[in-house]
């Protein structure tokens, strides 16, 4: 293995595709901050010689200084920010507290403001570096059962879009990684479902709009005719990370498929073509 002698940090590496991405820059090299909530529980990537296991929670201001600083006392760099923490969840709308949806606001959103204040200092020390945000395809389509988490990722996207303009000129760069449908254990274990909530009424119909979506969402995750691979997500984050990318960059046959219809015709023709997939038929209803 080749020293790099570029430090990354990413966020969200208990599971998923935080962990897969903190294993492809070591494998290749690099310097890794690898953050979690509980490191006390990580027994793969502490095992990882150079490999830094640190606690962060994206919430907690202070956990999130001195993940930096330990990062800076241990590297003397932060070059990529990886803003990978999140969860998901579903429910109608109008079955989310309002607890719940500040909460998902606070972790999917604020939480990736709070990392990226902390981090871009250092990167305008450095004159350069390279934030990528990882989203998701529902933030840049509307599902149903999935309307917070969808806004969540949208307001990402939004702030993707708007900082890689501000930060150009100071050499830093932002990109999102947009995957689509994949069996990561990080989306199943980090949820946050409600579709019991409001009535017996209401809850039927969530589920039934749920069952729906679940159809496509499997359907969707099976590419080629194999379960789509995870580590498809963190190459493609590698890759941001050291080649030329757009600010966007779906990950995925079902993402890419749905950009490519995205870009045909209108937005209002590509939401009732969505609506004919994703919405159930008279015989399912």
């Amino acid at each position: 293995m080749q020293k790099v002698n570029k430090t990354i940090l990413i966020t969200g590496c208990s599971s998923g595709f935080g962990k897969l991405a903190a294993k492809t820059f070591w494998d290749r090299g690099w310097n890794v901050v690898a953050t979690m909530r509980t490191p006390e529980k990580e027994t793969e990537l502490t095992q990882l010689e150079g490999l830094l296991v640190t606690r962060l929670d994206v919430m907690d201001l202070e956990s999130i200084r001195q993940a930096v600083d330990a990062a800076m006392e241990r590297f003397d760099s932060i070059d990529v920010l990886v803003n990978n923490a999140g969860y998901g969840g579903h429910a109608l709308f109008e079955q989310m507290s309002d607890d719940g949806i500040r909460r998902m606001f606070d972790t999917n959103v604020f939480g990736v403001m709070n990392m990226t204040r902390a981090v871009l200092p250092v990167m305008r020390r450095q004159k350069e570096g390279i934030i990528i945000n990882v989203t998701s395809m529902a933030g840049m389509m509307g599902l149903p059962t999935v309307s917070i988490y969808a806004s969540t990722k949208f307001a990402v996207e939004g702030l993707s879009e708007a900082m890689a303009l501000e930060y150009r000129p100071l050499n830093i760069s932002v990109k999102t990684v947009v995957p689509g449908a994949y069996p990561t254990t990080q989306f199943h274990e980090n949820t946050d479902d409600n579709l019991n909530a409001g009535g017996e009424e209401l809850a039927s119909f969530a589920k039934n709009l749920y069952a729906q979506l679940a159809v496509l969402a499997q359907s969707m995750s099976v590419q080629g005719g194999k379960e789509a691979d995870p580590q498809e997500v963190a190459d493609k984050i590698y890759e941001c990370a050291t080649t030329e990318t757009p600010v966007r960059n779906p990950v995925g046959a079902d993402a890419e498929m749905f950009v490519e219809k995205m870009s045909r015709g209108s937005r209002q023709e590509f939401f009732n073509n969505l609506a004919g997939v994703v919405l159930p038929t008279e015989e399912t209803s």
